[in-house]
């Protein structure tokens, strides 16, 4: 089959678009296939995590980044700045901010900031203030930078998936391709078309996440609050509220939000009556649907991000496990694309992507049993929050909420094998990310030693070789470091008699067999 494409992605969202963004920079050629016609500005997402952190700072995007997150503080300031002008009572006082747990606040005062699982982002641990919509423009003016086609106002309306490729149907007409991923979200059109099994639990909240324009809210508590008939959160920006009501879920999820569903449902859930909703900037609804399909591939159909996972929206977790999706899927499909890929590397991507939308999937599903109206749930709340009074608790809920203790189970002994590589600051002045910006793999020789160098021999452009010193980290000899930044080898300076072997046997199953080398 003669293909306009060696992958077609359907869904122009910021998974599609860091996939694609992947794609492109192995030299893979990708169609985004985009029905919206411009950058999708519902509130969404309003964080990223250390691994989404880390992998686009790999990628050399964070500058951008931290510009997004000085605007995102200085609407904080304006929040604060309203309330005290409206006469708010109560405000409460704002120790450094750790994230949440079914809106119960986690005090970065009280955070083990000397856990060693904190230790390794590098730069990339000052960023995370950056909403879903900044992103997708970033990854949008990425992509373009790289070459992708970008499609917008083109509707995915079928397939023909065969043994050697996949017709694509779009309303402009047909594609011919590699590969198909849906990356088009939790309703995915590719998802229903291609069959994949889609279990999980049914929803039983109506949630509403909006940016609007009001009176009376100096009466509203800030930050989360429960009460008798629901949970709402009034800020950390001027104008933004979320409700969750406990009446099952909406009626009819395609319908405008409106400005009077927002304040009959603001009025519900928080017993203040005076509140006006005069204008809606914009406004999203959401459930606790929570399903996963059990493989994310089916042939050369594959999905990542909400196509093959949806839960409940508190914590952020669903754009930052989406974009670890892509960055997994990404090197694999491409070099199975470019015909490098060892047997079994597109299957990895399941077996270590599903374990992780599975914890999602239930961390979710605890925060909305916590914020349930009713006694049981109070009473757990209480003792959660008194739990998260207290630094052991508060370190053990960040390092979920942060990503941080995010691992794939890969062989060796090593505490740094199966983890994020951390970004060391070497003695050559650039740091390990520095050298990750091509989307190759990186062999980091810290011991000087020729023969760990000698294993790299024959895999060209598959992997950088470097080596360099690194004065803090005297314990570590070298790594080896997958595209997508998980450290897949790693060995001491005591070392082991079987280390070298171990290396070898991780470049034959993440990179292949070396050019020139028997089969």
């Amino acid at each position: 089959m003669t293909h306009d494409a060696d992958v077609v992605v359907a869904g122009g969202g910021p998974v599609g678009l860091m996939l694609a963004c992947e794609l492109a920079l192995a030299e893979v050629s990708v169609i985004v296939l985009e029905r919206l016609t411009e950058v999708d500005t519902k509130i969404k997402a309003g964080a990223i995590n250390t691994p989404t952190a880390e992998a686009l700072y790999r990628r050399g995007l964070l500058p951008g980044l931290a510009e997004v997150q000085r605007e995102a503080f200085e609407k904080f300031g304006s929040f604060v700045r309203q309330r005290q002008a409206a006469g708010a009572s109560g405000l409460p006082r704002a120790p450094k901010f750790a994230g949440h747990f079914a809106g119960i606040m986690l005090r970065g005062d009280l955070l083990d900031e000397a856990d060693p699982e904190f230790d390794g982002p590098g730069p990339a641990g000052e960023v995370g203030l950056v909403p879903q919509e900044a992103l997708e423009r970033l990854l949008a003016a990425r992509g373009a930078e790289l070459g992708v086609d970008l499609r917008r106002g083109v509707t995915l309306t079928g397939f023909d998936a065969g043994a050697d490729g996949v017709v694509v149907h779009t309303s402009e007409g047909a594609l011919r391709t590699g590969w198909l991923v849906g990356c088009d979200g939790g309703r995915s059109t590719v998802r229903r078309l291609a069959g994949f099994p889609f279990p999980g639990t049914a929803p039983e909240i109506t949630g509403h996440q909006a940016m609007v324009e009001m009176t009376g809210a100096e009466q509203l508590g800030a930050g989360w609050n429960w009460t008798a008939t629901g949970t709402y959160a009034h800020g950390p920006m001027p104008g933004r509220i979320l409700t969750v009501e406990f009446d099952g879920p909406p009626a009819d999820r395609e319908a405008p939000v409106t400005a009077e569903e927002l304040e009959r449902a603001l009025r519900k859930v928080s017993g203040v009556d005076a509140v006006r909703v005069h204008e809606v900037h914009t406004a999203t609804r959401f459930t606790d649907n929570a399903r996963q399909v059990p493989d994310y591939r089916a042939g050369r159909v594959l999905l990542a991000g909400d196509a093959a996972h949806v839960h409940a929206p508190f914590g952020g977790q669903g754009l930052n496990l989406g974009i670890g999706d892509a960055m997994n899927l990404g090197w694999k499909l491409a070099a199975t694309v470019r015909g490098w890929a060892p047997e079994g590397l597109l299957d990895t991507y399941t077996a270590e992507r599903h374990p992780i939308g599975a914890w999602v999937l239930d961390w979710t599903r605890a925060q909305v049993a916590l914020m349930r109206p009713e006694a049981h749930a109070q009473a757990l709340r209480d003792v959660i929050a008194e739990l998260a009074g207290t630094t052991a608790a508060t370190t053990f809920f960040v390092k979920k909420i942060s990503g941080v203790q995010q691992r794939y189970d890969l062989p060796g002994d090593h505490p740094l094998t199966g983890r994020s590589a951390p970004d060391l600051e070497l003695s050559d002045g650039s740091r390990l990310a520095d050298h990750l910006r091509g989307g190759q793999g990186l062999l980091l020789d810290l011991a000087d030693d020729a023969e760990v160098r000698g294993r790299a021999t024959g895999y060209g452009d598959r992997l950088t070789v470097l080596t360099a010193g690194c004065p803090a980290r005297p314990d570590l000899a070298g790594l080896l470091v997958r595209p997508d930044g998980c450290t897949a080898w790693a060995v001491g300076t005591t070392g082991h008699p079987g280390a070298r072997g171990e290396l070898a046997a991780a470049l034959r199953q993440w990179f292949g067999v070396p050019a020139g080398a028997a089969v």
